[in-house]
């Protein structure tokens, strides 16, 4: 049996020299490497008590939203900001180069729900660490946080040093 790692295609000097891209279509494009990838995620949520997941867009509505269907939970959407039709909260955050800000609708999280953030890969950790900010502001409280993939060498799980984070594939580099 294949493991999650062999779905995985690795691109070297993409998008610069040094750099290996760790590239998630090849998990989407092969069926087996999809329902893998969904069922290690969930594998990381059970015995945890959630009333919700989140995703951040766009590759977290790819992996969280099979989740929360197959766990019957709300799915949350967090977006880039200016694509959500209701009123909504944002937030600011760094990126290597510049900024970017995400937002969610107001009423999507109620307070005292548990919640769950999934998304594909973590680097920083900004995009997620601002979700997780989002969630609190509501009132919601982060109980967990999966990510398929994380890429050690970035050291974005100490951005994230206060929740529980789990990644299924750990890249030691960048």
């Amino acid at each position: 049996m294949k493991k999650l790692e062999d779905y995985v295609r690795s691109i070297p000097d993409f998008p610069e020299k040094g750099i290996i891209f760790r590239d998630v279509t090849s998990v989407l494009q092969d069926p087996d490497g999809l329902r893998l990838a969904i069922d290690s995620i969930q594998k990381y949520l059970e015995g945890v008590d959630i009333d919700a997941i989140v995703g951040t867009e766009s590759r977290g509505f790819i992996f969280g939203m099979p989740v929360a269907y197959n766990l019957h939970k709300p799915f949350i959407l967090v977006r880039k900001k200016g694509k959500l039709p209701c009123e909504t909260v944002s937030k600011k955050y760094n990126l290597e180069y510049g900024t970017a800000e995400i937002e969610m609708h107001k009423d999507s999280i109620k307070p005292g729900q548990k919640v769950a953030i999934i998304d594909d890969l973590i680097a920083t950790g900004g995009t997620v660490e601002a979700a997780a900010e989002l969630i609190e502001e509501l009132g919601g409280e982060v109980v967990k946080i999966v990510f398929l993939m994380e890429l050690a060498g970035l050291k974005g799980r100490e951005r994230l040093k206060k929740y529980d984070v789990s990644s299924v594939i750990c890249y030691e580099g960048k």
